[in-house]
């Protein structure tokens, strides 16, 4: 498919907060561990649909440590896919990242939407996203700065989830640069 075609079949919407998206991860995750189990280390449930009180894409975003090593990939894959997840190997961060998503059809959405995202910790690309999430959190006026420009952004890139994701990184290194800068990451 196209960037064309998949945006008209996965449109960006964004949606009010939802308070049972923590029950869908806590449920997600069960069903990861049953699935992967030993290979899960720490599962982390982030994106904005983690954040309280703010409008998201209803996909629930998950995090997943995975031991080191390229000998266990493979294992991971077949055992998600066998269950129902479709795999991409994601290279938008160095070093490359298992990822797998659900609730995707070639018919469009179906039920409920996750993105799986699967690395060591000691990937920064990733797992500093938990820090951005934090931050978000114990700072509600900045995550509400973030849901007006998701918002503005899902207008303007309805159909364009690249463009989508380019609107928001400015916000997100700004806010970035802030937690290292105060030190919360640290």
């Amino acid at each position: 498919m196209t960037p064309e075609e998949l945006g008209q079949l996965f449109p960006i919407d964004i949606v009010p907060y939802n308070p049972h998206w923590k029950d869908y991860f806590l449920l997600e995750k069960a069903e990861i561990e049953r699935i992967i189990s030993p290979f899960s280390l720490k599962i982390e449930h982030f994106g904005s649909t983690a954040i309280p009180n703010i409008a998201a894409k209803p996909t629930i975003d998950i995090l997943v440590a995975i031991p080191d090593g390229e000998d266990i990939k493979p294992k991971i894959i077949e055992k998600m896919t066998d269950n129902g997840y479709h795999f991409t190997s994601r290279i938008d961060c160095t070093p490359p990242y298992l990822m797998f998503m659900k609730g995707y059809t070639p018919e469009g959405f179906k039920g409920r939407c996750f993105h799986i995202h699967m690395a060591p910790l000691s990937h920064a690309g990733l797992w500093d996203r938990i820090y951005f999430r934090d931050y978000l959190i114990s700072h509600t006026a900045v995550a509400k700065e973030y849901e007006v420009l998701k918002l503005e952004l899902a207008l303007k890139y309805r159909n364009y989830r690249e463009g989508y994701t380019e609107g928001k990184a400015e916000f997100i290194q700004k806010v970035m640069e802030t937690i290292k800068s105060t030190h919360y990451a640290k």
